[in-house]
C-alpha cells in the first residue's frame, strides 16, 4: 500500500536537506540550482501545488560530495527537461534533495524523515551500499518506489537500478588482473560494505586461479596511507588492488607513485568506487594516469549522451561526473513508470519500474531483472585516466 501524499501548497516538512554551500558545489553559482529542485536550504522541504515529488538521496556533503552533487545534477537536469515539456501527467516534477553524508546512521535518519514527511512518491538513491543496506528497507516499508544507486548484492530486490552490481563488476576485475599473470596481488581495502565485498570477491576469484592474495585494511578519512602502502608492497606483489572510495584512493595513488620513484614496479588497479573526476583532481593527472580502473564509461563515451554532456555543462558550469548519467537515466525511467501507471501512486509506480524493459537511456538500453531489479548487461569496463576530468575504455 502506498503512503498518502499531501498536496498542500508549500507544505513544510522536516527533512535533512542540502546546505546552500553544497548546492553551489559543481555549479556556476549558488543561484544556478534548478527551479525544479525544492528550495531546501533549511531543515525543511516543500512541495508546490500540482507537483510530483521525487527524493534524491546522496552524499551531498562530506568527502564524497562531488559524486553526490553530480547525482543530484543528473536528476535535476532530467526534471527540468520534462517540466519544460509540461511535466508528467500534467504535473511538474519537484526534486527533494536528501543528504546522507555517506554515513549509514545518517542514512537511516533521513530515510525515515523522508517517509514521514509524506511528499515523495519515489526515491533515487542512495549511492553508498553501506547506507543502502541500512535504509532501503525503510523506503520500501514506507511505500516509496525505489531507483537505487547501490551496487552491493545485499541491496538487490529493493526497487530497481540502472547501474552495475558487484556480482557484475567483479568478473571483469578478476579477468583483467588474472590476465596480467601476477604471482602475487596485494589489496588495500576500505572495510565499508561495497569495497569489502569487492575485495573478498576478487580474492576468491584470483585464489581459484592459483594467485596469492594478501590484504591490508585502511581506515577511511585519513590524510596519509604511506605506512599501509609500504606494508602492502612488502612481498613485492605485481599488482596492488585498491578497494576504496575516491578520496582515499587518490591519496593511495600518490603514495604508490612515491614508492615507484624508489624503484617499485607494482601495477596499480583502482576499484570502481574510485572512478570519479574528483579522483583525478585530488591525485593530479600525472599520478592518476599510473592506475587502471574498473568502472563505467565516462559520460562523453556513451554514444547517446552527447546532448546530455552539453546541456549539463551549460546548466551547471562544470563537466558531468560519472554517476549523474545514471541518475539522469534513473529519473527518466521513473518518469516513464509514472506515465505508464497513469498516476502518482507509489505502489503503481513501483510495479511499473519492476517491468522496465528496453528503455533507451543515455547509458544504453535498460532492462531490469525480475525479482532483483538489477540491470541486465550493465556497462562495466576497464578504464584509464584521460585528461583532467575523464576516463577512456581500455577493454
Amino acid at each position: 500500500m502506498s503512503v498518502p501524499r499531501r498536496r498542500m501548497l508549500l507544505a513544510s516538512v522536516a527533512i535533512a536537506a542540502v546546505p546552500t554551500a553544497v548546492l553551489a558545489a559543481g555549479c556556476g553559482s549558488s543561484d544556478s540550482a534548478s527551479s525544479s529542485t525544492a528550495a531546501a536550504t533549511t531543515a525543511t522541504a516543500t512541495a508546490p501545488a500540482n507537483s510530483i515529488s521525487i527524493a534524491v538521496e546522496a552524499p551531498l556533503s562530506g568527502d564524497q560530495a562531488a559524486s553526490g552533487q553530480d547525482m543530484l545534477n543528473g536528476v535535476t537536469l532530467a526534471a527540468d527537461e520534462v517540466n519544460a515539456k509540461g511535466g508528467v501527467l500534467g504535473k511538474q516534477i519537484n526534486i527533494i534533495p536528501v543528504d546522507d553524508k555517506a554515513d549509514p546512521a545518517t542514512g537511516k535518519t533521513v530515510a525515515q524523515q523522508t517517509v514521514d514527511q509524506g511528499l515523495a512518491v519515489a526515491v533515487i538513491g542512495p549511492y553508498n551500499s553501506g547506507v543502502g543496506i541500512e535504509n532501503l528497507s525503510i523506503y520500501k516499508t514506507g511505500g516509496l518506489a525505489i531507483a537505487r544507486m547501490t551496487s552491493d548484492d545485499k541491496t538487490a530486490g529493493f526497487g530497481i537500478t540502472t547501474q552495475p552490481m558487484n556480482s557484475q563488476i567483479s568478473p571483469v576485475e578478476i579477468n583483467y588482473i588474472a590476465g596480467l599473470k601476477p604471482a602475487k596481488v596485494s589489496m588495500l581495502v576500505d572495510p565499508s560494505a561495497y569495497t569489502q565485498s569487492m575485495a573478498s570477491r576478487l580474492k576468491a576469484g584470483l585464489t581459484k586461479q592459483g594467485i596469492n592474495v594478501s590484504s591490508v585494511e585502511i581506515t577511511p578519512g585519513e590524510k596519509d596511507y604511506g605506512k599501509q602502502v609500504s606494508t602492502a608492497l612488502t612481498d613485492n606483489p605485481e599488482v596492488v588492488y585498491v578497494s576504496t572510495y575516491y578520496p582515499e584512493g587518490a591519496i593511495i595513488a600518490k603514495d604508490l607513485v612515491a614508492e615507484a620513484a624508489k624503484g617499485n614496479t607494482t601495477k596499480c588497479f583502482m576499484g570502481l568506487a574510485n572512478q570519479d573526476p574528483a579522483f583525478i583532481t585530488a591525485a593530479g593527472v600525472t599520478d592518476a594516469e599510473t592506475c587502471v580502473f574498473s568502472g563505467v564509461p565516462s559520460p562523453d563515451a556513451f554514444p547517446g549522451a552527447a546532448t546530455y554532456v552539453t546541456d549539463y555543462q551549460a546548466k551547471f558550469g562544470t563537466a558531468p561526473g560519472t554517476w549523474g548519467t545514471f541518475t539522469y537515466d534513473s529519473a527518466n525511467v521513473v518518469f516513464a513508470a509514472i506515465k505508464k501507471a497513469g498516476s502518482a501512486d507509489s505502489a503503481a509506480i513501483a510495479k511499473q519500474l519492476a517491468t522496465t524493459s528496453g528503455f533507451k537511456g543515455i547509458t544504453g538500453t535498460i532492462t531490469v531483472e525480475s525479482g532483483t531489479g538489477d540491470r541486465q548487461n550493465p556497462p562495466v569496463k576497464i578504464l584509464k585516466v584521460s585528461g583532467a576530468t575523464s576516463f577512456t575504455v581500455v577493454s
